[in-house]
């Protein structure tokens, strides 16, 4: 059954409505989408934290330990791309919901593992709902709050990131101080993530369906319900009675934006920035030990305050560049951002050529304050432009090139790494933030405050 002319009419209207009216509830429902952020940074980066510990326990080979290390970024590229899907067809509730539980269940299940090979197959099975859970937050951003403060909102997930990256590293510096056993570390670390993930679902789980997406699939009654709760209001234009909407065709969305220039240029930056940043971030990683081997740190627990340290500086970072953004655009945060970033790596590699090591931790908390703001906006601007009806499957497809650089880097680059050595490395990862400028300054529209026709 097609949708009439009138039906279309009222349900655009419905939806642009929603989308310029303030929210008297948007921002708790932003900050309970932002705050899952924090159970993905949690395992994504704990396990890099601990894998010292897994590899003096089970000697694996460096497939494996890569595997290890990287399996959750896997899972999450295939969740990703299933849950925005499945967000667009069956809603958002749903999969929050679904997405939280699943991850409790397999987050306690790693600090039961018997061996490595089980460990890499759970951290598979855990990125999965680990991606789905990104894109469907970002679309209840895009549909809870109006135009203008939703990218404030989106652009906080890096900020989320650097305190979720903190609070391990403390809880971890922790473990090591109390001389908690190796075993119990990692197994205990691993685990943990169940907690917030447990609180986050208790405070998501009175949380309605937004209203747009009922708007969309043609559930009238409901939306006008969800609507007098959220907004207080009617939502007069709808009729008081459902009507069937065919459900999209989950690579419509490509047509779709390819029909609106602005549009299809906002998202084909989102896709190139979220695989410069990720591939930046992911590969810098492997630059940390020689920095601390640099400022003479040794121990693992000094490693361990010396990341906070950085993060603390990343967390600042991520909280300056959303606050900034009304004033200075997404093209603005994108261009300073991948700039100072592409600034610090070569002066990065001026230093190791000219062996000036002095300057490598400053190069790299100037990196870190430069890629926190690159990356704050590269799932907002794609998610906000994509049509209601696509929005999910838009966002899990953005965060698609988060997910397949991180995944690639973290397993691959230390093999190019030890080839090509330090300084030229640098140099080579210095490419990614150089693409992104090229792209914020010549691909990406202005869109802070994107409103469809």
């Amino acid at each position: 059954m097609s949708v009439t002319a009138s039906q279309q009419t009222a349900m655009d209207s419905a939806v642009r409505h929603l989308v310029t009216k303030y929210n008297p509830q948007g921002n708790r429902v932003g900050w309970l989408m932002m705050s899952s952020i924090l159970v993905e940074a949690w395992d994504l980066y704990s396990i890099a934290f601990v894998l010292i510990f897994i590899r003096d326990l089970y000697h694996p080979d460096p497939f494996l330990l890569g595997l290890a290390a990287a399996g959750t970024q896997g899972g999450a590229l295939i969740g990703a791309l299933v849950g925005g899907w499945l967000s667009d067809k069956i809603g958002r509730r749903v999969m929050f919901l679904s997405t939280m539980i699943m991850f409790i269940i397999f987050a306690l299940a790693q600090a039961f593992v018997p061996s490595i090979g089980w460990l890499v197959v759970i951290r598979l099975i855990l990125g999965i709902p680990l991606g789905s859970d990104i894109s469907n937050g970002y679309t209840y951003i895009m549909e809870s709050m109006p135009k203008g403060e939703r990218e404030v909102m989106g652009n906080r997930w890096q900020f989320m990131f650097a305190i979720g990256e903190v609070m391990t590293l403390a809880v971890i510096a922790v473990f090591i101080v109390i001389n908690l056993p190796h075993d119990l570390v990692w197994r205990v670390t691993l685990a943990m993530g169940a907690i917030p993930a447990a609180v986050i679902l208790w405070m998501r789980h009175d949380l309605p369906e937004t209203a747009v997406w009922l708007v969309r699939r043609g559930r009238f009654k409901e939306a006008k319900h969800v609507s007098k709760q959220m907004f207080n209001d009617n939502l007069d234009m709808l009729p008081d009675q459902d009507i069937t909407v065919p459900h999209p065709h989950a690579t419509a969305f490509l047509s779709s934006i390819r029909k609106d220039p602005i549009r299809w240029r906002a998202t084909l930056y989102g896709w190139i920035a979220c695989f410069a940043q990720a591939t930046e971030f992911s590969t810098f990683a492997f630059y940390l030990p020689v920095l601390f081997v640099m400022v003479g740190v040794s121990s693992i627990l000094g490693t361990n305050l010396v990341t906070m340290l950085l993060y603390i500086i990343a967390a600042i970072a991520g909280w300056v560049g959303p606050i900034i953004t009304p004033k200075i655009g997404h093209r603005g945060i994108g261009i300073a951002g991948f700039g100072i970033v592409l600034v610090s790596l070569l002066v990065a590699a001026w230093a190791l050529y000219s062996h000036t090591t002095a300057i490598l931790p400053f190069a790299a908390a100037a990196m870190l304050w430069g890629h926190y703001w690159d990356a704050s906006n590269c799932m907002t601007i794609p998610t906000m432009v994509a049509k209601p009806e696509y929005r999910g499957t838009a966002s899990g497809f953005a965060y698609m090139f988060v997910k397949l650089p991180s995944f690639l880097s973290i397993f691959l680059f230390p093999a190019l790494f030890g080839a090509i050595g330090q300084a030229n490395a640098t140099l080579f990862v210095a490419i990614f933030p150089l693409i992104g400028l090229l792209a914020a300054i010549f691909i990406l529209p202005e869109v802070y405050g994107y409103e469809q026709d």
